[in-house]
C-alpha cells in the first residue's frame, strides 16, 4: 500500500439467468491481482479456535514497516507463525470469479435439446515472561519475541493516547497526522491486547524474500471477529478486502453487515473474454457504489471439488498451511476437504460505509456458489437446414440480450458495447413460409 504504517487492516485482519449446468471449460478468472491496495485474510474457525493468516501489498521500505493487531488474547512465540506467501495465491487462484466458455452445437444435427439445470454443482496463550510495564504512559509489555523476520511485541495499554506515545517512542514510524487519535480506544475497553510487529532487517535479509511473508496467529477467544477499524486511520482513501473463511461447519457469515452474492451465472459477449479483467472490476464498482456498506460473496464450496476448476483443489498439507487443524490425519484426503468449506468474501471499505469491526458466525448452509460468467460461442460451420435458419433468428436475439446484460452488470456504453460484437447476418423467412406449409 505504499504506507509507512500499515497500522490495522493488515489486521485481523439483469437479464434472464442461463439456463446452463455448472461446469463449461474454465477460461479466465478474477484474482487479487486486479486491485492495487489489497489486504488478503485467511481465517480457519472451529468453535473457539481460530488461525489468522494476514497478507498485504505493503510496497515501502522495509525498515519502516510495523503492523499494530488488535488480538483478544496475549499471544505466545509459539502461537505465532511465518506462512508461506503461495498458500494465500493458492487460494485466491481456487475461489476467484470466473469465466467459462461453452460452444454451440450445429443445429442441423440436434434431435433434442438437452434440459440443463444448474448443479449442485489446540491452542492456549500463557504468560511464560514476567510483564513489564511503561507506568507513565499505561503500556505493559506482556510478550516480547522474533519470529522469522518480525520482532514482536504483545502490549495491553489502558488508554489510546498512552500506546500511541509508547509507539514513537519506541521508533515505530507513525503517518502525519495519527499522533494522539482514538482509534484504539474501542478495542482497550473491551480488553483487547496488541500484536506489535515489525521488520528485523538482519533476519529479513536472510530469507531471500523481497515482499514480506504472511504472518499467521493461532488462539482461543469466543470473539468471531476482524478488526478493521484501526487500520482506516492512516487509509488513504477506500481499500480492498478478500477474507478467505474456513469451517468444518459450512458457509461463515456477517453477522453486523450484510452480505450479498455478486451477480453471477450472466451469458455475455464474446469479446469479453479478452476484457474479463476490465469486466469484472466494473462490475464490481458498479455494485459497491450501489451498496457500499455490503460484503459481497464471490465463493461458497467444500473443498473436495469444484466445478469448473481455476486451480488444483488444495491438498492436505496446503490446507494446513492454512490455518486448517481438524482434519483428521487418518482419513482420505479427498473426503478430508469435504470437511473444509471455504467462503469468499470481497469488501472496498472506508470508515464511512464499515464503521464497524467485522463480526462473524459459523453456520450449516452449504449452498455452493460462484461468481461465474459464460460466454456462449456460436456455431460457425455450415448451416444448410431449415433448423439453421431458426438458430440464426434466436442467435440474433441472444447477441442483442448479451449486449444489454454487459451493459446493466458494467455501466459500460451500449453503443460501444454494439461496436465490438461480431453480429451473426439473419437471414429472414419468407413471408409465404408460413402461409404454405410444405413438407
Amino acid at each position: 500500500m505504499g504506507l509507512s504504517l500499515l497500522l490495522g487492516i493488515l489486521l485481523l485482519i439483469f437479464a434472464t439467468k442461463p439456463a446452463l449446468a455448472f461446469c463449461g471449460f474454465y477460461v479466465a478468472k478474477a484474482d487479487s491481482s486486479l486491485y492495487n491496495q489489497a489486504s488478503q485474510v485467511i481465517i480457519a474457525r472451529d468453535g473457539r479456535r481460530t488461525v489468522l493468516t494476514m497478507s498485504n501489498d505493503y510496497q515501502g521500505d522495509v525498515k519502516d514497516f510495523a503492523m499494530v493487531i488488535p488480538v483478544p488474547v496475549v499471544l505466545t512465540e509459539e502461537q505465532v507463525n511465518i506462512a508461506d506467501p503461495k498458500i494465500i495465491e493458492r487460494l485466491d487462484a481456487f475461489s476467484a470469479p470466473r469465466l467459462v466458455e461453452y460452444f454451440d452445437e450445429d443445429p442441423c444435427n440436434i434431435k433434442e435439446r438437452p434440459n440443463f439445470s444448474l448443479a449442485e454443482a489446540s491452542f492456549t496463550s500463557s504468560d511464560e515472561q514476567p510483564p513489564t510495564e511503561s507506568k507513565p504512559l499505561g503500556v505493559t509489555i506482556e510478550q516480547e519475541f522474533t519470529v522469522g523476520e518480525y520482532d514482536i511485541v504483545i502490549l495491553s495499554a489502558k488508554e489510546s493516547d498512552g500506546l500511541m506515545k509508547w509507539l514513537s517512542k519506541n521508533g515505530y514510524k507513525l503517518p502525519d497526522g495519527y499522533y494522539g487519535r482514538s482509534s484504539a480506544t474501542p478495542y482497550i475497553r473491551q480488553g483487547m491486547k496488541f500484536f506489535v510487529a515489525k521488520v528485523n532487517l538482519e533476519e529479513h535479509s536472510k530469507t531471500g524474500f523481497h515482499k514480506l511473508r504472511p504472518i499467521s496467529i493461532a488462539y482461543e477467544s469466543p470473539r468471531f471477529m476482524l478488526p478493521i477499524l484501526l487500520g482506516m486511520a492512516n487509509a488513504q482513501g477506500e481499500q480492498d478486502l478478500i477474507v478467505y473463511l474456513l469451517s468444518p461447519k459450512g458457509q461463515i457469515e456477517l453477522t453486523n453487515y450484510r452480505s450479498e452474492k455478486i451477480p453471477s451465472d450472466f451469458e455475455i459477449p464474446e469479446f469479453v473474454q479478452s476484457e474479463f479483467p476490465d469486466f469484472y472490476q466494473a462490475m464490481f464498482e458498479k455494485y459497491h457504489r450501489k451498496e457500499p456498506n455490503v460484503a459481497l460473496l464471490e465463493y461458497s464450496w467444500n473443498m473436495g471439488k469444484c466445478d469448473p476448476c481455476v486451480a488444483n483443489v488444495l491438498n492436505r498439507d496446503e490446507l494446513k498451511q492454512a490455518g486448517v487443524f481438524w482434519l483428521n490425519k487418518a482419513s482420505n484426503s479427498q473426503f478430508a476437504n469435504r470437511s473444509v468449506f471455504l467462503t469468499r468474501l470481497h469488501l472496498r471499505y472506508f470508515r464511512s460505509s464499515f464503521p464497524e469491526d467485522l463480526l462473524f458466525q459459523e453456520t450449516s448452509n452449504k449452498e455452493h456458489f460462484q461468481g461465474r460468467y459464460i460466454v456462449r460461442h456460436p456455431y460457425t460451420g455450415g448451416l444448410d437446414c431449415d433448423a439453421a435458419k431458426k438458430y440464426r433468428t434466436s442467435l440474433a436475439v441472444r447477441q442483442e440480450q448479451e449486449a444489454q446484460t454487459l451493459a446493466d452488470l458494467t455501466g459500460w456504453d451500449l453503443e460501444e458495447i454494439y461496436d465490438k460484437i461480431d453480429f451473426v447476418q439473419t437471414i429472414p423467412i419468407p413471408w409465404w413460409r408460413e402461409l404454405w406449409d410444405k413438407e
